[in-house]
């Protein structure tokens, strides 16, 4: 699943895009106020970048800057009504890689969000070769995670339930989608034995405080990572 980081004040046009994304089996982090996308973005670690160019306190543009600071690779796609050619090269020299016009299909958004994907040769978080989760470095594929020089060997199954973790960084993961992708079924037997898991891996991230793996009681867990 790709993560995409949508920034949009119009609360009509957001719904639209994020419902209609999210059909299509993207994860969207939406937020209304370029002043605040900063805060999140580290914690949300998208794949792509959303920005509309008119926003509340800080501007599109601005904003492609800013994370261009901080991250070279990440694909940026500007929306936008402005029509004037000035605009578009100030996008592209604040570091987009794509610009669509409002008012736009969603078709259209679609193939050019699949494109700069293919382009940027982006990985979702679930397939990465390797994740940063604050001093920490996950690798799936090895089934370890990294802090400093120590190695933590992980078991598959701590490995699939910290892939899912990652996934859904700063956001609810329900229990049983925990279930049933790493065991196949939410039997009673599999939920005690996921009790025990989360527990090892909590324990694994234990070198850090700003890492927790709070309880949803009757509903799941937030991974939390400020």
């Amino acid at each position: 699943m790709y993560k995409l980081l949508y920034v949009e004040d119009e609360p009509f046009l957001a719904k639209i895009v994020k419902d209609s994304l999210e059909s299509r089996g993207y994860e969207i982090t939406h937020m209304a106020d370029g002043g605040e996308v900063m805060k999140i973005f580290k914690h949300c670690n998208p794949d792509l970048c959303i920005l509309d160019v008119m926003l509340p306190n800080v501007d599109g543009f601005e904003l492609a800057h800013r994370i261009r600071e901080i991250n070279d690779h990440i694909p940026i796609l500007f929306l936008t009504a402005k029509d004037q050619s000035e605009d578009v090269i100030t996008g592209f020299k604040q570091g987009g890689n794509d610009y669509v016009r409002k008012p736009f299909s969603m078709e259209e958004l679609i193939l050019r969000i699949e494109n700069l994907l293919k382009l940027a040769g982006m990985k979702p978080a679930e397939e990465a070769e390797e994740i940063q989760i604050r001093d920490y470095m996950f690798y799936p594929f090895k089934m370890q995670l990294h802090y400093n020089d120590d190695v933590i060997q992980l078991s598959n199954r701590e490995t699939e339930i910290i892939k899912l973790l990652c996934s859904h960084m700063n956001k609810r993961l329900e229990r049983t989608k925990i279930l049933n992708v790493v065991w196949g079924n939410d039997s009673f037997f599999n939920s005690r034995n996921l009790d025990v898991y989360i527990k090892k891996v909590r324990d694994h991230f234990g070198r850090d405080d700003k890492i927790k793996i709070l309880t949803l009681k009757g509903v799941g867990y937030h991974f939390l990572v400020e």
